[in-house]
């Protein structure tokens, strides 16, 4: 399928014609065509948007919540359109985007609540005759960047609380999957929002750097919202910071899930295969270091053995649980890290090799800190297990990392699990649950690498406004002189 730039609600050719290509990367086959933009087409679709900021930042939060929830409807209207876009572009399974779309029409929703709670205070003053008010308004021209891997929630999420805030938006599309982030716009353009407000630029890998500069220093784009590689992150953090550009960074992620010595076991197993292989272990909240007190660590590794052994793996069109990962070299930089923990005593229990880009659900166990697998992010279908002498131990593995996005505690003392909870140096962290877990209306994000501000619910308001001191004061006030 082609597809060009998609500005001031028009499909556009890139300004030199240039196009990419996105590869299936199960069958090899081409999946999307779409434009390459450059510095140029950055400016065409951040003019658009700012053009359309003066119209969409007057509209009522009546009209802003109706477009928002007729989109949320299409969205899931088109549920068989981006599970077939999805998985050609990601080699993600149809469940998987599936839940994408379900999820995505939940944030729409919650985007489509929260425009009428936009609100500001009256603060006492003491100045006599003043009304001093906190009022919050929209900032201008946004800029969202969404990754691959969760395509359609995390493109709406880039987009959707912005927008019911007041803001104009430009998406920049993952070179990975145009096509699936290209759909997002469309659908919020049938619902009826107006032209210029959500723009979409497309570009190929080589011209990454070049669109993403363009867009953080054009002077209409007042804040930017990144998720993906904490790489990544850190260069767009320094680019914004030449400019004094907020950027609000969803990065990457090391999830421990510490199991203590009174869990219950089964579940824990349970929470563990789905935390570390739901989308082939392709999520910043996956769960990479299973930490498990020593006293239940051979009992636990034997039946997360059996159960991950059993996951059915192959081609995401067939009714399997793991898919493919989004390119080989995923595959080969796991490879390289289960390599490098066995030559140093680890031992795989299940799962393995591949030599194309499906593999298996594949446990490390015997892992420790001085290992590249217990410190580096894997983003693959592997786990480790890292066994620890007692909590307190578990707590010392679990915060011995660069990043602090999710995390999970398993134990039938609740009081104790949530102790330890308390202690996880984690944005997020669940008691009894996995790492993996989202709900629309929560504060989502994390801590140290893995970024800082917040996407969901009332606490990404502040992220896409603008909180300004206003008073009316008297007139006829004394002056000093």
């Amino acid at each position: 399928m082609d597809i060009g730039l998609l500005i001031d609600g028009r499909d556009v050719d890139a300004a030199a014609e240039a196009t990419f290509e996105r590869l299936d990367p199960v069958t090899g086959s081409v999946a999307t065509r779409a434009a390459a933009a450059r510095a140029a087409d950055v400016d065409t679709a951040v003019e658009a948007a700012a053009r359309a900021f003066p119209a969409w930042s007057r509209t009522g939060p009546s009209e802003r919540r109706a477009i928002l929830n007729k989109a949320a409807d299409l969205l899931e209207e088109k549920t068989a359109e981006f599970i077939e876009a999805g998985i050609a572009e990601t080699g993600a399974t149809g469940p998987w985007m599936g839940f994408n779309v379900m999820f995505a029409a939940k944030i729409l929703r919650e985007a489509a609540a929260a425009t009428t709670q936009i609100k500001g205070e009256v603060i006492p003053s003491d100045k006599p005759g003043t009304l001093a008010m906190g009022y919050r308004e929209p900032v201008g021209v946004l800029v969202g960047m969404a990754p691959w891997n969760a395509p359609v929630i995390l493109g709406v999420r880039a987009v959707a609380m912005p927008i019911a805030c007041g803001n104009t938006v430009v998406l920049k599309a993952s070179e990975m999957c145009p096509r699936t982030h290209r759909m997002i716009a469309e659908t919020l353009g049938e619902a009826g929002l107006p032209a210029g407000v959500l723009n979409v630029v497309t570009h190929s890998a080589e011209d990454a750097p070049e669109v993403v500069k363009a867009l953080i220093a054009h002077r209409k784009v007042k804040r930017i919202n990144f998720t993906g590689s904490t790489r990544v992150g850190k260069i767009i953090a320094a680019e914004a910071a030449r400019y004094l550009k907020p950027v609000l960074l969803e990065l990457g992620g090391k999830a421990p899930l510490v199991i203590l010595d009174d869990a219950d076991l089964d579940a824990a197993v349970n929470a563990a295969a789905f935390g570390a292989f739901m989308n082939q272990g392709q999520i910043c909240m996956s769960t990479e270091r299973i930490i498990v007190d020593e006293k239940v660590a051979d009992a636990f590794v034997e039946k997360f053995t059996a159960k991950s052994s059993k996951l059915p793996f192959g081609n995401p069109r067939d009714k399997v649980v793991l898919g493919s990962v989004v390119s080989r070299s995923t595959v080969e930089r796991v490879e390289e890290l289960i390599e490098d923990a066995v030559q140093a005593g680890a031992s795989v229990t299940t799962g393995g090799a591949s030599s194309s880009t499906i593999m298996p659900a594949t446990i490390v166990d015997k892992v420790t800190p001085q290992m590249r697998l217990f410190r580096e992010e894997s983003f693959g279908p592997v786990v480790c297990v890292v066994r620890a002498r007692n909590a307190d131990h578990a707590v010392e593995l679990a915060n011995d990392t660069e990043y602090g996005l999710s995390a999970g505690v398993f134990g039938r003392d609740v009081s104790r699990a949530l102790d330890v909870a308390r202690r996880i140096e984690s944005g997020i962290c669940h008691v009894n649950g996995p790492t993996v877990g989202d709900e629309a209306q929560m504060p989502f994000g994390g801590m140290k690498a893995s970024g800082y501000g917040r996407f969901g619910g009332t606490a990404s308001i502040a992220e896409f406004t603008e909180l300004r001191w206003i008073t009316i004061e008297d007139p006829n006030q004394h002056y000093p002189f």
